[in-house]
């Protein structure tokens, strides 16, 4: 076998994108089945067209289907309540799972903070597109410093880039962006924003990271938020820095009062970014797509390079 079969489970926007990008991107993926739950789909429609198999009858019409036995990753790009469901029974089966809802069921995943610790897990968590964008960004303050007190971030998304499923996930967005900014990002406290908007023409995705760091130089900061810059670029070519590094001295006689920490000082960095999407299913300005789908396909393609060369010649 010289590459693994896998299967969207959502046909929305993101399971539309992603099907795109495996089949113009992937080096060990092979796209073999769409699932979704309604058969007028634009994604399935597009599915069928391109050659592969597609059910309307979600994971359990999936199950059924004889392209089942061969797949080895299920990427689920449902809702986190859903994916509740879904990640019992493809578990049971002994499927490879991408979650990317915020069900967080799985490991936190941020390609270029964990993904090699993550890499065996049975199911591993793609956080949000928000998280995507800027917890990075957290980490790599974080790794220039003695310790990130706080890490806040906004991210805001063209209101016709979110589907039904990315608009019944709002409060499971920030619950589950803002414990990963603490876990994967290493802010000790962490508060995430989502913000739809309805501007026409659409805009492009922006996220606004801020910390409040102590220890550390600017310059050494400035650096680390910089090269994380470029390793995000590996895989998502439209992820860029709007404008410079901005610093703010925070004293002790002007202190910030952290929830859950109470007062405190140090050297607050904020970080403007724009992901641009490569347009392979909506335009350009749905980015949010393209960082969530590029992460999650970075990810299975990683894994799918081990499990072929555990393979005998």
């Amino acid at each position: 076998m010289s590459k693994i079969k896998c299967a969207i489970v959502g046909s929305g926007n993101i399971g539309a994108d992603l099907m795109i990008k495996i089949m113009r991107t992937a080096k060990n993926l092979e796209m073999s089945v769409m699932v979704g739950i309604d058969p007028e789909s634009d994604g399935l429609a597009r599915a069928r067209r391109l050659g592969f198999a597609a059910t309307h009858e979600g994971v359990a019409g999936l199950r059924k289907m004889p392209e089942y036995r061969e797949i080895g990753i299920v990427f689920d790009a449902t809702s986190a309540r859903a994916h509740i469901a879904n990640d019992a029974l493809l578990r049971k089966d002994g499927k490879k799972i991408i979650d990317l809802t915020p069900a967080a069921i799985g490991p936190f995943t941020v390609p270029v903070v964990n993904l090699e610790q993550n890499l065996d897990e049975p199911n591993v968590n793609m956080v949000t597109c928000g998280g995507q964008a800027t917890i990075p960004i957290v980490h790599a303050v974080r790794r220039a410093t003695d310790r990130v007190v706080y890490g806040e971030i906004v991210s805001s998304i063209a209101s016709k880039s979110a589907g039904p499923g990315t608009r019944a996930n709002i409060d499971e967005f920030t619950e589950t962006t803002s414990k990963a900014i603490e876990t994967v990002g290493g802010a000790e406290r962490g508060k995430a924003i989502i913000v739809l908007n309805p501007a026409e023409p659409p805009l492009m995705m922006r996220s606004t990271v801020f910390t409040l760091s102590q220890g550390g130089t600017q310059e050494a900061i400035e650096k680390s938020i910089l090269d994380m810059e470029k390793a995000v670029r590996d895989y998502v070519p439209g992820y860029r820095l709007k404008q410079k590094v901005q610093f703010e001295h925070i004293g002790d006689n002007a202190p910030v009062r952290i929830p859950g920490i109470g007062l405190a000082s140090g050297l607050k960095t904020t970080v403007f970014l724009e992901v641009e999407g490569a347009a392979h299913y909506l335009p350009a300005y749905a980015g949010n797509l393209d960082i969530m789908t590029s992460a999650a396909l970075a990810t299975a393609d990683l894994w799918a390079a081990k499990q072929l060369q555990k393979e005998p010649a």
